[in-house]
């Protein structure tokens, strides 16, 4: 056991968590973006049903991702959490307030435009966080003694602004294919040519953060297209191009799934570039995998929990997503 590289598979733990976040709430937090676009009444009440059962089971994985940080990466989660406090607030608060309001939201009927409002706040301001913050992190943190030496506001920037816009873009992406999945009718419709705008906004918007990021230091350039790593960087552009191709296609066949399902691959691709661009950094060009791990004990300990913990999520996961398979209707869920 003492051969286990277990900063790199925690590592490799707390990606797939983050993604699985991704993943699973990326597609509610879209559809609170596109609440707007709907149409009052059926077809709003269809789209925000077909994430009532869900919504609240898929923040699960970042509460894992999120502890999985403090507990294993402690130093990591020090610096981060300090440069990105007002993005942390704003997102656990837009998610606070995105919550009680899917809740309110059948319970007080007379007042559903606000709730409606506060649904589309609050994941606006949840997602806009987030995408802001992968882009804080990727510009670069300022660390001084292992610890954040930057100011109150260090995470805004044009870079950071533009994450953040591509990542809401991108779970608007998620809403609408998701409701191609999940609904039928006006409702559906609307959202194919929802997706059709969206695919394209997504696309453009992957395509400026990767230009922009290997200009943000030479180490993510030399990363990206210097021999011979170039030869399988070069990949992740080609297969973004692949699923591109598929998912327009399959917005032109009237595919319900596959649209869905490269919308997704999208996210990922882009996931899997933003690792290739940090790797080995916990805190790009400041802090590695082993200077912010926790004590080796410690984390072979977590690490006997998290095979037991994460098959049990995936289980009630994949039951819940069974049991409420199929399409939605109108009624509330209470």
């Amino acid at each position: 056991m003492g051969s286990l590289d277990l900063p790199l598979i925690w590592a490799g733990l707390i990606c797939f968590a983050i993604f699985a976040y991704v993943v699973l709430d990326g597609f509610d937090l879209g559809i609170g973006i596109l609440s707007p676009v709907l149409s009052p009444g059926e077809e709003r009440d269809q789209a925000i049903n077909s994430v009532a059962p869900f919504w609240d089971g898929n923040e699960t994985w970042l509460v894992m991702g999120g502890g999985g940080l403090l507990a294993v990466f402690p130093l990591a989660y020090a610096i981060i959490l300090p440069a990105t406090y007002p993005l942390m607030i704003a997102m656990l608060l837009g998610l606070v307030f995105r919550g009680a309001a899917f809740e309110f939201r059948w319970r007080d009927p007379r007042h559903q435009p606000l709730w409606d409002l506060v649904i589309t706040v609050g994941s606006t301001v949840a997602a806009l966080a987030q995408g802001i913050t992968i882009g804080a992190i990727l510009q670069g943190i300022v660390v001084e003694n292992n610890a954040y030496a930057g100011g109150w506001l260090d995470w805004l920037s044009p870079f950071s602004v533009l994450t953040g816009v591509a990542v809401t873009i991108g779970y608007a992406l998620l809403g609408a294919t998701w409701l191609i999945l999940k609904t039928e009718g006006g409702c559906q419709r609307h959202a194919h040519r929802l997706a059709f705008r969206l695919g394209i906004a997504t696309v453009v918007m992957m395509a400026a953060v990767s230009a922009a990021t290997p200009f943000l230091s030479y180490d993510y350039w030399t990363r990206w297209f210097a021999m011979p790593q170039v030869l399988l960087t070069a990949q992740v552009p080609l297969l973004v191009a692949i699923c591109t191709g598929l998912f327009f296609w399959s917005l032109r066949k009237g595919n319900e799934l596959l649209p869905f399902l490269m919308a997704l691959a999208l996210f990922l691709l882009g996931f899997v570039g933003l690792c290739i661009s940090i790797y080995p950094y916990m805190v790009p060009r400041s802090i590695t995998l082993w200077d912010a791990a926790a004590p080796y004990n410690s984390q072979l300990f977590l690490l006997v929990g998290a095979v037991f913990i994460i098959p049990v999520i995936l289980g009630y996961t994949g039951w819940a997503y069974w049991v409420f398979r199929g399409k939605v209707g109108t009624e509330g869920y209470h």
